[in-house]
């Protein structure tokens, strides 16, 4: 594959894994990061999803060195994890300004590139959580629950033009944030995930790599599941 792939916050976790994932299927991958360095054989270009002037820089860059952009995974995102009543509209609108206006305004920018080549493929990285809820996570599941209305508006509106959105809605997944975890913490969450086990990063990216593909351009507006069937899709 020689299309051109672009990872939000593709430097750690399972934006990083995503990323070595297509790089290994042979497409041409770039990525944003903050700060620090994507994984070898990505093109890492610095940029802020919160920021549209860093967006525009990022996508310049990647257009000159690559070419336009035709698959866009949105995995950009950020915690602030409190009660309701503790939860200051700061707490709030910073989880929805990373999580959501930032999947827009990265999407704004990469279907101008998709439109005038009659294709594309957008995928944006959920949650479980989306739909399931969370107790303390009023913030994330909000944000994460608008891409679900973001992928569906979006293909009604693009479907035609040869374009694709679906959500890939992660469960739990062995990362920093898990591993931080107590074992007693843990071992409580696995009991809810009829899998009995926490998923690796791997298994996430190699559902966006297929969703990506040709074999799923008829799949659009999907929210797929990668829980261990803790939410079903619900």
């Amino acid at each position: 594959m020689s299309r051109i792939v672009l990872v939000t916050g593709g430097n750690r976790g399972i934006g990083k894994s995503i990323a070595e994932a297509f790089i290994s299927a042979g497409y041409k991958v770039a990525v944003t990061v903050r700060s620090g360095e994507g994984p070898t054989g990505a093109l890492s270009v610095k940029a802020d999803v919160t920021d549209p002037t860093s967006l525009d820089s990022a996508f310049a860059e990647i257009e000159e060195k690559l070419g336009p952009v035709e698959i866009l995974v949105a995995n950009a995102g950020i915690t602030r994890d409190t009660l309701l009543m503790r939860m200051t509209d700061e707490e709030f609108e910073e989880v929805l300004n990373t999580n959501l206006t930032g999947a827009f305004r990265v999407l704004r920018r990469a279907t101008k590139g998709m439109i005038k080549q009659k294709y594309g493929r957008v995928i944006l990285i959920g949650s479980v959580v989306a739909l399931l809820g969370s107790p303390g996570q009023v913030n994330y599941s909000a944000a994460k629950s608008g891409l679900v209305g973001m992928a569906r508006s979006l293909t009604r509106e693009l479907g035609g033009r040869g374009i694709t959105a679906n959500v890939v809605a992660p469960g739990f997944i062995d990362t920093d944030m898990t591993a931080a975890l107590t074992e007693e913490m843990q071992a409580d969450y696995k009991k809810r995930i009829p899998a009995g086990r926490f998923a690796s990063p791997e298994e996430v990216a190699k559902v966006v790599l297929w969703l990506a593909g040709d074999d799923a351009s008829y799949i659009s507006g999907a929210v797929i599941p990668v829980d261990g069937g803790m939410g079903m899709g619900h």
